[in-house]
């Protein structure tokens, strides 16, 4: 069942309204997320700029994991962090200063942990399964004993030759046996060692562990090629664009927090330190004022004092590294204000290059208007004249800002890519018109002397270029043969983007009417048969010829079944009836056509048997 037209219409307004509702909240939806998106990068701006361990919550964590440590490794950390933001050479020396120091300075750290570690060890008292852990130590230290002197025994007695002819009572399998006993009680004791230092609090064995590993970090980063750089005055120079400057001048900021925040770091574990001396110095000085006549007790006061005053300088060392190392970032921090002020320089260069072009591109604009005003060339060519020069200085100004923000392209292939671009459009119209000259040349293209329209122009083909195709107007269809005399020219892109009507078949058939108003008498349907017969006996041979071709020609079946004969139409006028009459004809032939109808009709209207009160006749044509 048919849908009706209204139907139709309310159905895509419908749809319409509904895709547009749909489009306007995936929009609304899309505008959201980017501000919800750029807020939250605003707020979050810096977030790479921060050292997130040298907070005091993590002060005591591993760069590479989050295990509790026990000494205190965060100017490594921190310097090895900072370092690889160094730019210019005077940047490079202060990290790798920074390094040193901070290196210096956890290895300090770690010996004097190692120290107060076996004076606390010292003093420890044991009970409960502590006890018992140490006396299992102490039997599995024995028993350690005993295996290597069995060991050593029976690898002597097999090295040495056999005494009196006797043989040796050990042989190999015993030495592997006493080995593996060996290793077996060797492993008891690590566990039970392990077991004791959790059940007491001694710290030794897990501060050697975080000794070792932090060790084998620094070897595997002793390996790595560290480059050197450009001074800054020269490493500066490289950023040629506004773009570059912009980003390195963010870029400097968010390393300038990142250095002061390191800084202040340091000062803080400076006054630690400082607070951490005092305290140890003045338990040292307690130790030393405590008298007693135990000799046992005098020599262990006097070995603690001795490991205190170690700690004592171990502190002082550490004070003095990260006051040196405070002062390599405060230089570091001048250093990168001093590349923040030459980056803002090139900057304000950039901005005064770009202030420079604008002026210049005013300047050269009211130039032309001021040439443009004189009566010396035609006002539509000084117009048309001005608008390309304003046009050129717009574009070569847009170009020249372009350039000073973003730089050349560097690229060989951005280069190639930019260009072809380019190119392509602007060449875009040439390149289509080129593709349709193969169209037209073709089998079912337009060749010179052909009948076409083209874009609602009619006219016959004199030219086809590679580019264009002419024509000699004749105005339309039914002003075949009567040119205008204008030669009009198409580029040949219509082929592709546009469409055209080749008239020039074989036979340029094409469909004419004739009206005739009679007015309503009698034998009118005499006289319409009589009309019939004279149109079809004029125009049979015509149609018979077209059916022919037309058949010829068609594909399918659907052409073949059209027919050529001519057709009356019948329509009430005001003054009785029109008849329309259409019939085939060859385009050329169709004036002689109907000037030798108009001459039947008019003897057929002239005998008095069939004339009618009166009648008029009128032609017209249709394609």
């Amino acid at each position: 069942m048919a849908t009706p037209p209204i139907a139709s219409s309310t159905k895509q307004m419908l749809r319409s309204r509904v895709l547009g509702n749909t489009r306007l909240v995936i929009l609304l939806v899309l505008f959201a997320l980017l501000a919800v998106c750029l807020i939250f990068t605003w707020t979050t701006r810096d977030a790479m700029g921060n050292l997130s361990f040298l907070s005091p919550k993590n002060n005591a964590n591993l760069a590479t994991g989050s295990k509790k440590t026990i000494v205190d490794v965060s100017p490594w950390q921190t310097a090895q962090a900072l370092a690889p933001l160094a730019v210019s050479a005077e940047e490079k020396e202060h990290a790798q200063e920074a390094e040193r120091l901070a290196d210096h300075e956890v290895d300090q750290a770690f010996a004097a942990a190692l120290r107060q570690a076996t004076i606390d060890s010292q003093h420890l008292i044991l009970t409960g399964d502590a006890l018992e852990l140490s006396k299992r130590v102490a039997q599995l230290q024995q028993l350690i004993a005993q295996d290597r002197d069995e060991v050593q025994t029976i690898t002597e007695q097999l090295k040495s030759p056999p005494k009196n002819g006797k043989p040796s009572e050990y042989d190999e399998g015993d030495l592997e046996v006493a080995k593996a006993q060996l290793g077996l009680d060797t492993d008891e004791l690590a566990d039970a060692q392990q077991d004791l230092n959790r059940a007491s609090g001694d710290q030794t064995s897990q501060i050697q562990a975080e000794l070792n590993a932090h060790e084998a970090t620094m070897r595997d980063y002793d390996k790595q090629v560290h480059e050197g750089g450009q001074v800054a005055a020269i490493s500066s120079r490289r950023y040629l664009t506004m773009a570059g400057r912009v980003s390195a001048w963010f870029r400097q900021r968010s390393r300038y927090a990142s250095l002061q925040q390191a800084l202040n770091q340091t000062r803080s574990d400076i006054a630690n330190l400082t607070a951490q001396h005092n305290a140890l110095e003045a338990r040292a000085n307690a130790t030393a004022a405590a008298k007693t006549d135990d000799l046992d007790q005098r020599l262990q006061g006097l070995k603690d004092r001795t490991a205190q005053r170690q700690i004592l300088s171990i502190t002082d060392d550490r004070i003095q590294t990260d006051q040196q190392l405070a002062t390599v970032y405060s230089k570091w921090s001048a250093q990168v204000l001093l590349q923040h002020r030459i980056v803002l320089h090139l900057i304000l260069q950039s901005l005064a290059l770009i202030a420079f072009i604008g002026i210049c591109m005013v300047a050269c604009d009211a130039l032309v208007r001021r040439i443009m005003s004189t009566r010396l060339l035609d006002q539509r060519r000084s117009q048309t004249l001005r608008s390309i020069l304003e046009l050129s200085i717009q574009v070569v100004g847009v170009i020249l800002i372009l350039l000073v923000i973003f730089g050349t392209p560097r690229e060989t292939p951005t280069i190639l890519g930019l260009t072809t671009a380019a190119l392509t459009i602007a060449l875009q119209d040439f390149i289509i018109a080129f593709l349709g000259w193969f169209v037209l040349i073709g089998k079912n293209g337009i060749h010179v002397g052909d009948w076409v329209e083209i874009n609602g122009v009619g006219g016959e083909v004199i030219d086809v270029k590679l580019f264009s195709t002419t024509l000699l107007e004749t105005g339309t269809l039914a002003d075949r043969g009567l040119p205008t005399g204008r030669r009009i020219t198409f580029m040949n892109g219509f082929a592709i983007r546009g469409q055209y009507f080749n008239f020039s078949t074989s036979g340029q058939w094409m469909w004419d009417e004739i009206s005739l108003s009679l007015p309503a008498t009698e034998n009118m349907h005499e006289l319409l048969d009589r009309i019939q017969k004279v149109v079809v006996a004029e125009t049979e041979k015509n149609a018979s010829l077209a059916e022919q071709e037309w058949k010829r020609g068609a594909h399918g079946s659907s052409l073949s079944r059209f027919s050529g004969s001519a057709v009356e139409n019948l329509r009430p006028s005001a003054s009785g009836i029109e008849v329309l009459v259409r019939y085939v004809t060859r385009a050329s032939e169709r004036f002689e056509v109907r000037n030798r109808l108009y001459q039947k009709l008019l003897e057929m209207l002239r005998d008095p048997a069939n004339q009618p009160a009166s009648a008029t006749i009128s032609s017209g044509q249709n394609a």
